[in-house]
């Protein structure tokens, strides 16, 4: 089963099981890993939003024009940044590494 590693906001490395099929979101979740997901992954939100590490970016699918849009509301937007529920674990991303941004900006609440 491929791996995947997030690099927590204090700099832990935590290394899972990212099975086949899941979005990075969901495989966070399964290991209580502290990415929000505020819209459970329908692209309403920027709380999944992590930092992909470089040499794993060119690897991902293009970003679609929606989660553009929402990467625009991210706290802290990097060159590498994504959204954890867009991101869906291959056998090419096993490895692949996250870091976790130091805060993120929720617009779903109120």
């Amino acid at each position: 089963m491929p791996k995947m590693v997030f690099i927590e906001k204090d700099g832990t490395r935590r290394e899972v099981d990212a099975p086949v099929g899941l979005s990075v979101l969901e495989i966070a979740h399964r290991n209580r890993i502290d990415l929000e997901g505020a819209c459970e992954g329908s692209l309403a939100c920027s709380t999944c939003h992590v930092v992909v590490e470089p040499e794993w970016y060119d690897l991902l699918n293009d970003a679609s024009e929606d989660e553009e849009d929402m990467l625009d509301l991210a706290f802290g937007l990097t060159k590498t940044s994504r959204l954890g529920c867009q991101i869906i674990i291959s056998e090419e991303l096993d490895g692949l590494t996250v870091r976790l941004p130091a805060a993120t900006r929720n617009n779903m609440k109120g």
